[in-house]
């Protein structure tokens, strides 16, 4: 199982001291949180993408690829890579050539994105969201697993004879996630192509993830990828962690009550309880953590929240010191003493680079020749299902990572 941490890259004052960090602080700062990631053990670190303040993070592949230049072992992902406002074409080259930087150690989140002025400042309309997920990542595709592309679609301009450049490291494209809050055909997306479903549940109680999860697991058995045990999912997590509970409380909720995405909401207590936001000593943060399991399943990775709401650098690195040194050592060996026998492995370049080898072709070969006209109405059959299921509602998400 993986564990790492995750960024949205907000600029927040510190209520405390009255202090806002600037951009470059903040820049400089997720170098330093990676590197500590790396140093005390995590294996993943993931950067948000957003266009508008308050926040910075508007090229993650910029960033990624100074800290793969910075780092050895650090898988680096992206808490979301906005599908449906950045050009496909230019998402197959970036992330190509990180891979190729970083010697296969890259991954990405693809996510809708709500964010609403967002859209049309890359002259999309929000309210093809969905539209724009679909055909975006069945191009992407194309660019990846297909030497020479020839497409027609709705939301962009036809491509003749294109060559996506350079080519996936090892001839096998980056391992997609593809990130959900609240979008059923999100996860029914996921499912189709047997990639990965990342629910980033840390707004969400567990009835609403364990819906999201359960409608991914069998969509993914329902085209033939395995049993839904054998999905590939992952999940959120924020965490803030002091030797006692009151500790952790006191220091942390001044910062809780003025989040740009949470705060002036429900209190601190409410939110706790409600969502997996754990506010404690690390041995809490075990026990809630542990406890995910029981409503998702076995899953493959959990990404941790840390730095959000104005908390200063040094306080930041210290929870990713505890994360690394007394939280993550025991989930691993908790989750798995528990693992059901059957449950894959957390996707890396390596293991996916010696399965291709072994079963004589490169993986996503298939891809070109799945059936990508009929993507539309399964989707939104897999939306129907949600909603006799009991379609996840609730709160809006403006400005939150994944859609």
């Amino acid at each position: 199982m993986q564990f790492g941490i995750f960024s949205v890259s907000d600029i927040t004052e510190d209520p405390t001291t009255g202090r806002t960090p600037t951009e470059h602080e903040r820049i400089q700062g997720w170098v330093a949180m990676a590197q500590k990631a790396e140093e005390v053990g995590l294996d993943v670190f993931a950067a948000g993408e957003h266009h508008n303040p308050p926040f910075f993070s508007s090229s993650p592949t910029t960033t990624l690829g100074y800290i793969a230049a910075k780092t050895e072992r650090l898988i680096l992902s992206t808490a979301t890579t906005l599908i449906t406002t950045n050009d496909p074409v230019k998402i197959a080259e970036e992330f190509a050539m990180l891979q190729h930087l970083s010697e296969g150690r890259v991954d990405l989140t693809l996510g809708r994105g709500n964010t609403g002025p967002v859209y049309p400042w890359f002259g999309k309309d929000i309210r093809d969201g969905i539209e724009l997920a679909i055909e975006n990542y069945a191009l992407l595709r194309k660019l990846w697993h297909e030497p020479v592309v020839n497409w027609q679609g709705k939301h962009r301009t036809p491509l003749t004879g294109y060559t996506s450049t350079p080519a996936p490291l090892d001839g096998v494209a980056p391992f997609v996630w593809h990130g959900s809050i609240r979008s059923p055909q999100i996860a029914e997306q996921a499912a189709y192509y047997g990639d990965g479903f990342f629910h980033n549940n840390i707004f969400w109680n567990k009835e609403h993830t364990e819906r999201m999860v359960r409608l991914y697991r069998s969509r993914f058995a329902h085209y033939g990828h395995g049993e839904p045990e054998q999905a590939i999912v992952g999940l959120g997590g924020q965490v803030f962690m002091k030797p006692t509970e009151r500790e952790a409380k006191e220091r942390f909720r001044p910062f809780f009550d003025v989040a740009p995405v949470y705060g002036h909401g429900p209190s601190l207590e409410e939110f706790t309880e409600a969502t997996p936001l754990t506010v404690g000593t690390p041995e809490q943060v075990i026990e809630k953590t542990l406890a995910f399991r029981d409503y998702a399943g076995d899953y493959q990775r959990q990404m941790f929240l840390v730095d959000h709401a104005g908390l200063p650098l040094e306080e930041v690195l210290e929870q990713i010191e505890i994360l690394g040194t007394e939280v993550v050592p025991v989930l691993r060996r908790e989750f798995d003493s528990v693992r059901q026998a059957g449950v894959p492995d957390a996707p890396t370049h390596a293991a996916r680079v010696a399965a291709a080898r072994e079963a004589g072709t490169q993986l996503g070969e298939q891809g070109s020749a799945w059936r990508e006209q009929g993507v539309r109405g399964d989707l939104d059959t897999g939306a129907a299902i949600a909603r006799q299921a009991g379609e996840p509602g609730g709160r809006g998400s403006e400005g939150r990572e994944v859609a």
